[in-house]
């Protein structure tokens, strides 16, 4: 057995987010592109909305379990995109976020307690910080 080393979950509330249907294909987000262009309007919308679809394909390479979420606030940039998403069959869901406190902020016991967390709850980490996005445990797994 793995020596998990000492933690702690600080709750920190809840996000609302829109969440990627389950899909496999670097053509689908690419599609999307095209789709949610028309609403990135002006030039920081729409480098808003290409880190959007990189983060897309980061994780689609990644092969993770978990979903890919974005909370409703980062997205809300696409104004009316939002309503193209869930036509898209993007579903609405309420993330709770947590942060992961260490003892001794070392990345390497961090790795270690996120690999024994994915066998415990569906979660995605953001980016590469201590806090985390669990999903509602009815959510089909990925």
């Amino acid at each position: 057995m793995q020596d998990i080393p000492e933690f702690q979950l600080k709750f920190m509330g809840q996000e609302e987010h829109l969440l990627l249907p389950n899909v496999t294909s670097i053509k689908v987000v690419q599609h999307l592109y095209d789709v949610l262009f028309q609403y990135a309007i002006t030039p920081e919308e729409e480098k808003k909305l290409q880190s959007f679809i990189g983060l897309m394909e980061t994780h689609i390479k990644s092969k993770s379990r978990a979903p890919f979420s974005m909370p409703v606030s980062q997205l809300a940039f696409l104004d009316e995109g939002l309503q193209e998403l869930k036509l898209l069959n993007w579903m609405q869901l309420k993330a709770s976020v947590f942060e992961i406190i260490t003892a001794g902020n070392d990345d390497e016991e961090l790795e270690k307690i996120l690999e024994w967390l994915e066998s415990l709850f569906t979660f995605n980490r953001q980016g590469r910080s201590s806090l985390i996005y669990v999903y509602p445990q009815g959510l089909t797994a990925y």
